[in-house]
């Protein structure tokens, strides 16, 4: 590594901007920000870096356009010597490679240079295609830590509903609630509810319009329960007919769970309903028996349009038959003659740029090397954010416990207690959330960094020993954008696998 970290006569930068962010506005009362920019101060005066301005970024990486990103990068233009910025680790600067085409090309005008303090190097404009793809690696595990977290989060989901949770805001005629332990359930709007179940009781004699249930809902005195209270519109009418909600079912992605709360209406009732609601019932599409490989992934490059693929079956003399599947595009030289190409043509081609990711034996060494210190920095950070997790786990504690000592004494109302003790018990079980999928994700790392690994070293072997749903994965893994031009297969890889592409000389990752 000492090739990477004394690279001092290559660089140019003698001012700084530090750069330091939170994720959320909870986490700005913690010590994050300040324990951030200690560090990197330090690591400023070691550099000789002259510290011209502090950007404490307290945003989301992975959401919004990053206002306060952008207003560095702005910064950063306006300066006429180069500028390093310099952050804790990757995952400071980006979780994802959005901003990538962004910062790199103001590294490849000399304009900045990032340093990562944690991670101990440094990306410039000289940089050798070893040291940027370590920095694509750091971009990658940071997205895949929040992939994983985000996977914590559905499977939290997918298990509430299995168990007959429901997920969302309450339809009208319920309402969300907390049960004894602090867990979110949903209860029986006692005024609403006899509104909604009589809505569908006039319905279903078939004697009213949409329309005219409106104008009965604002007669019975039936409002939301959101934002303003405002009367109920057509739309809304239609949707609580067909929500199976109120007759003891959910629908999540068009597939009906049983729920376990308490039902408004009869299945019977509901039915009769739908049977009134002429044509609102269609079936949803569905796709044929079987599955195609290419389905949603190709574009024709002539016209812009999803290629779609169908099979054609073939008779032959002697009684045998042959299934070929073809994809669907139009001619380059005339895009309005369509044309059809064997799938299995496409497929080999996908199969050759699979073959061409090979990454030399003594380059994967140093990246397994690498690759685990980065899953040591990453546990690091996941019991920093678990410590400053329980900081605030305890501070929401004590608001409580001070939250009952004024009710007790009087100085605040039933009402405003209600009110503010529901806002921080919403804060604490959204930290707990929170801590939950540190947890999980903390025992993700290593599966992340293993499989990244056997990806870019036996891509082709990987590929070839899927399924088709494994091989669909595969290919959204690697390729960035697939067309179809004729019967020439186009595409762009995703970083950091165009890097394994580019790069077969050997000589080149050394």
């Amino acid at each position: 590594m000492s090739n990477i970290i004394d690279i001092s006569d290559r660089l140019q930068a003698r001012q700084a901007i530090i750069l330091t962010r939170v994720s959320s506005k909870e986490q700005e009362e913690g010590y994050s920000i300040d324990a951030q920019r200690h560090r990197l101060e330090t690591y400023c005066n070691r550099r000789g870096l002259d510290v011209i301005r502090i950007f404490e970024l307290v945003e989301s990486s992975t959401s919004g356009d990053r206002r306060q990103f952008m207003a560095m990068i702005k910064f950063v233009k306006s300066q006429k010597q180069p500028i390093a910025i310099v952050a804790d680790k990757v995952d400071r600067v980006q979780r994802s490679f959005k901003e990538y085409p962004l910062l790199d090309a103001l590294i490849q005008q000399g304009r900045i240079e990032l340093h990562f303090n944690t991670e101990n190097y440094v990306i410039h404009k000289d940089s050798v295609s070893q040291e940027r793809l370590m920095w694509s690696m750091g971009v990658i595990m940071a997205q895949s830590y929040i992939d994983s977290m985000r996977d914590n989060v559905k499977r939290s989901f997918e298990q509430k509903i299995r168990t007959g949770g429901w997920i969302a805001k309450a339809p009208l005629g319920y309402l969300n609630a907390k049960d004894g332990h602090g867990r979110s359930t949903v209860i029986v709007d006692d005024d609403r509810a006899p509104l909604v179940r009589r809505l569908f009781e006039e319905y279903a004699t078939g004697a009213f319009t949409l329309r005219e249930m409106v104008i009965k809902s604002k007669e019975w005195g039936l409002k939301n329960q959101f934002g303003n209270k405002s009367w109920l519109q057509r739309s809304q009418v239609h949707k609580i007919l067909n929500n199976p909600f109120y007759y003891g079912q959910m629908r999540i992605k068009d597939v009906l769970h049983d729920h376990s709360y308490t039902p408004l209406i009869h299945k019977a009732l509901y039915d009769q309903c739908q049977a009134v609601m002429k044509g609102w019932n269609k079936k949803p599409f569905q796709w044929g028996g079987k599955e195609f490989i290419f389905r949603g992934l190709i574009t024709c490059a002539a016209t812009g349009k999803t290629v779609t693929a169908s099979t054609q079956k073939k008779r032959y003399k002697n009684g045998g038959t042959a299934e070929w599947t073809y994809l669907r595009c139009w001619n380059p030289e005339n895009p309005e003659k369509m044309m059809w190409v064997r799938e299995d043509d496409v497929l080999q081609q996908v199969e050759d740029v699979f073959k061409s990711l090979c990454v030399p034996q003594a380059t994967l060494e140093k990246l397994t090397e690498h690759l685990r210190q980065t899953d040591q920095t990453e546990r690091a950070f996941v019991r920093r954010q678990m410590g400053e997790l329980q900081r605030e786990q305890a501070m929401i504690q004590g608001r409580l416990d001070n939250l009952m000592d004024l009710l007790l004494d009087g100085i605040v109302s039933k009402e405003d207690f209600e009110k503010k003790r529901e806002r921080l018990r919403g804060q604490q079980i959204d930290i707990e959330g929170r801590m939950a999928a540190h947890r999980e994700s903390d025992h993700s790392f290593k599966d992340a960094f293993l499989s990244l690994l056997s990806l870019a070293s036996g891509a082709h072997d990987l590929y070839t020993g899927s399924t088709i749903e494994q091989k669909r994965e595969l290919m959204n893994v690697i390729f960035a954008n697939l067309t179809l031009d004729g019967r020439t297969l186009c595409y762009s890889l995703r970083k950091p696998f165009d890097l394994f592409a580019k790069c077969d000389d050997p000589e080149k990752w050394q």
